[in-house]
């Protein structure tokens, strides 16, 4: 039962959780409260005061309202509800003051800040500063942060609102960042002068509410007024991630995180925040026919036509690539076998079972990681190939869960109980010990890393024998975004890779750079970009990338998502 407590709010009485600190209750109440400093998901800082509300009856000044929780507030005389008034004289006078304090030292330099536009710095002294300003003393000026090639730092105008340290030592997991010093020698500083060694440290450019820590490779490229923004999903990693792909006229100009609870927060991986300065590098851009060893230009009639040649009574394989929606490969798999070949998208070879959807999806969802109290992880590094799920199994370690690791021993940004790194070592989970502990609310992971061996279908037998017999929920942690989608149309054949192309005359070859064609087949490759797949080669056909066409993923927990288009595909592509 929780605990509700009725508050007066701007004259609107409302019924909240004596929990929830002002600022939440305001936000149920719909009024909207400034603030630097508080985000929802990070700890409670209190420094920048601008969130200031007046409660009635309380100490005769403003309180922090991020900091001060719902049932500290007292009742009035006769056991009236708690009032607060958020736009009163008092209040009024107070941001004001606060803004312009902040504004002591802050530069005016908005028209060649790469913030100017979407700035909250500028927004809230539109919105609730002073006109003016009664310092004239100069402004302090303080040394800029090197933190590598994709965080820019203007650090004058940092108003140290603590969010990037906040963010990288609690979700991150990384000690790099901090504060030092005291009153006007107070600064955000990296230890040692050192960059920041994650792979989640764009995030802090999205947090940052002034122009102090902005995007390196989109610095002055674009405003946000010139730019089309469209909502679309990740391909970088099999979560799914939420993103938004913000383009001008037809080039993509940077890829941002949009908010869902349910996969990747309001967090993305710097691999999908800074890849779209690929969408434009070595592009296929028409199509190509092999005459005489070398590749020559052609049009979409004559390569066309030569593929349909080719393909004519042969034995053709098809190879579904990482990165191809769902809609790709079900049509691909339609073209393949109306021509008696086989398709096949687990080209790393992953012993995955097709048809037996809890086999290679499982039964987890990535939400149910927060709430267990063991995670088992098998054959996987979920810090490099998927760091947005690594925060939050950290965020749930950090709730008190414990971590079990059977496989190489990594930095994972937290302590786990590390098993070994065999497979025998699997079989030890069903000790009377572990088998207590599984059976807790548990979550175990098992990576492709471990099942694309040869035994990596007995792994995967073993790792599932322990889910039965504890009860646990099971997830594959995958790294290639077609291949939950690919493997539920099926576009799988028997005997796996090998056999696929085994004796194939024609391999049709869509977008799969991983993979080794030996001499002898001729391939026909469609795909985006010349990758080594283009280089094998006896046909090319253009392909469109993840954000020039509209397709269906299937993330890594069975999440179907649709990505939209935000671009066009380049030439004749």
């Amino acid at each position: 039962m929780s605990d509700l407590k009725k508050i007066v709010i701007d004259g609107h009485e409302v019924e909240v959780d004596g929990a929830m600190t002002l600022i939440q209750a305001c936000e149920d109440a719909g009024v909207e409260i400034p603030r630097f400093c508080y985000h929802e998901r990070l700890s409670i800082a209190g420094n920048c005061r601008m969130c200031l509300v007046e409660v009635v009856g309380g100490p005769p000044k403003p309180a922090a309202s991020c900091a001060m929780q719902v049932r500290d507030l007292r009742p009035g005389p006769e056991g009236q509800p708690p009032v607060v008034k958020t736009n009163s004289p008092m209040v009024k006078k107070a941001r004001e003051g606060v803004m312009e304090f902040i504004l002591i030292n802050h530069p005016l330099d908005c028209p060649i800040c790469d913030q100017g536009g979407e700035c909250d710095l500028q927004d809230q002294a539109m919105a609730y500063g002073l006109s003016g300003t009664r310092f004239s003393e100069p402004k302090r000026v303080v040394d800029n942060l090197d933190l590598g090639p994709l965080v820019s730092t203007e650090m004058t105008r940092c108003i140290s609102c603590t969010r990037c340290v906040r963010f990288t030592t609690e979700v991150a997991g990384i000690t790099q960042l901090g504060q030092t010093g005291r009153g006007e020698d107070a600064e955000i500083t990296s230890y040692l002068n050192q960059s920041l060694a994650s792979n989640m440290q764009g995030n802090i450019i999205d947090l940052c509410p002034v122009g102090a820590l902005t995007s390196k490779p989109y610095a002055f490229t674009a405003r946000p007024w010139e730019l089309t923004k469209t909502e679309s999903i990740d391909v970088m990693d099999a979560l799914g991630s939420n993103i938004r792909v913000d383009t001008k006229g037809r080039e993509v100009k940077r890829i941002m995180p949009r908010n869902h609870d349910g996969v990747n927060e309001e967090w993305i991986s710097d691999k999908s925040r800074f890849v779209w300065d690929g969408l434009r590098r070595q592009r296929l851009d028409t199509p190509y026919i092999r005459e005489r060893g070398k590749l020559r230009k052609a049009s979409w009639g004559e390569a066309l036509g030569a593929a349909a040649a080719a393909m004519k009574g042969k034995k053709v394989a098809g190879l579904v690539g990482d990165l191809v929606s769902t809609e790709v490969a079900y049509s691909l798999k339609q073209l393949v076998e109306a021509t008696g070949g086989n398709v096949e998208c687990r080209t790393d070879g992953a012993k995955l079972p097709a048809g037996n959807r809890s086999g290679y999806v499982g039964t987890a969802t990535i939400e149910d990681i927060e709430n267990a109290e063991f995670i088992q992880l098998i054959g996987t590094n979920p810090r490099q190939e998927a760091p947005v799920l690594n925060a939050r199994i950290r965020k749930a370690w950090l709730k008190g869960a414990q971590v079990g690791l059977i496989g190489e021993k990594v930095d994972l940004t937290y302590d786990y109980a590390y098993m070994g790194g065999h497979r025998d070592d699997l079989v030890k989970l069903l000790d009377i010990e572990y088998k207590q502990v599984l059976e807790a609310p548990s979550v175990i992971i098992i990576g492709i890393g471990a099942l694309n061996e040869a035994d990596g279908a007995a792994v995967l037998a073993n790792a599932m024998k322990v889910v039965e017999l504890t009860g646990s929920k099971f997830m594959v942690l995958h790294n290639a975004a077609s291949r939950v989608g690919a493997m539920d149309v099926d576009a799988v054949s028997e005997g796996g890779l090998a056999a696929a192309i085994d004796g194939a005359e024609v391999v049709y070859n869509m977008g799969a750079d991983e993979v080794d064609i030996a001499d002898g087949p001729l391939v026909i490759y469609q795909g985006s970009h010349g990758d080594r797949g283009a280089h094998r080669a006896d046909i090319i056909l253009p392909g469109a990338a993840y954000t020039e066409e509209q397709g269906m993923f299937v993330n890594t927990e069975g999440r179907p998502q649709l990505a939209l288009r935000a671009a066009f595909p380049p030439g004749e592509a």
